[in-house]
């Protein structure tokens, strides 16, 4: 059966690794309009002639804090591993934490504030099934 944390956690998994696909694909981010986001990366966060003279290396990023990990949390729940929760559990706080950084770099916006709230369901959901499993 499946259920609505596998669809959760593939979503954000499978969305990650588009998104990085994304970045690799067109690093300048002129064709997706990443261009006025990278110059706000290079604005706020440190060795930006290193890190951010294109969306290579966030793409790289985004796919192992967001991607791999969210497609190894759902391959858990699909196996009923007992380490599942645990993995939507850290998931769903990573999701947090990068969307927090988002809101740092380049404010409030519908689509962060959408996956943020994700990050939150899953990390709940995650932390609920958790105490059910101990009592």
């Amino acid at each position: 059966m499946i259920n609505f944390e596998k669809i959760l956690t593939l979503f954000i998994g499978i969305g990650a690794v588009g998104g990085a696909v994304m970045m690799w694909i067109d690093p300048t981010g002129v064709a997706w309009g990443g261009e006025p986001l990278l110059e706000l990366l290079r604005a706020k966060m440190p060795w930006p002639d290193i890190f951010f003279r294109n969306f290579i290396p966030s793409g790289f990023v985004l796919l192992f804090l967001n991607g791999i990990t969210q497609l190894m949390a759902a391959y858990l729940l699909f196996k009923k591993h007992p380490l599942a929760q645990w993995a939507v559990l850290i998931c769903g706080i990573i999701l947090m934490l990068w969307i927090v950084l988002e809101w740092w770099v380049w404010g409030f916006n519908a689509i962060s504030n959408l996956y943020f709230l994700l990050g939150l369901v899953e990390a709940v959901v995650a932390f609920r099934m958790l105490r059910c499993q101990r009592n």
